[in-house]
């Protein structure tokens, strides 16, 4: 009767945390993706002033000495002049910091910093460890066709990169 109580208790335990872990939002319910997919944030100027020329980069993919550098040289940003005014470059700066990827704000910043040393503050996205190893199969030709244009431009090929999705089974190489 002792052995019956006990295998009746167990197979309660266990249907209760079965139940309770099937019913839980999975990755992509919870906005996470698994990692894969980025929380949408909301900042006017940085969605105005950034996405302008190119979409508005996740903060998640440098970390904040990353973007300090970034923001401290918009007066030759990547060949251009994209100098703001005093408070609206403060307020963008403030945002990038408060969501880094070191900032502990997303996974898919944590995935970032896993690959980075303490020290670096790469200018470039396509310049950290991380986007190496996940773009290590695209070859450089790729890069330079003219319907992708370079490795910055996140969008050719992950089409919902404006959303924050970067889900690899998302991804379209233009021809």
């Amino acid at each position: 009767m002792n052995y019956l109580l006990r295998g009746i208790g167990v197979l309660t335990t266990v249907g209760l945390v079965s139940l309770l872990a099937f019913s839980l939002p999975s990755g992509e319910a919870r906005g996470d993706g698994g990692g894969n997919t980025l929380p949408q944030l909301k900042n006017k100027n940085w969605q105005q002033e950034c996405a302008s020329c190119h979409i508005a980069y996740a903060p998640a993919f440098l970390p904040k000495a990353s973007w300090r550098r970034v923001m401290g040289g918009l007066d030759r940003h990547f060949g251009e002049n994209a100098s703001l005014d005093p408070a609206t470059q403060a307020d963008i700066l403030r945002f990038l910091e408060a969501n880094a990827a070191d900032s502990g704000t997303s996974r898919m910043g944590s995935k970032v910093m896993q690959r980075m040393g303490a020290n670096e503050a790469p200018l470039r996205i396509t310049e950290t460890r991380w986007f190496v190893r996940k773009h290590d199969e695209v070859a450089r030709a790729t890069w330079s066709r003219k319907s992708v244009g370079s490795a910055a431009n996140c969008a050719a090929c992950h089409q919902q990169a404006e959303k924050g999705v970067f889900d690899e089974h998302d991804i379209r190489i233009p021809k």
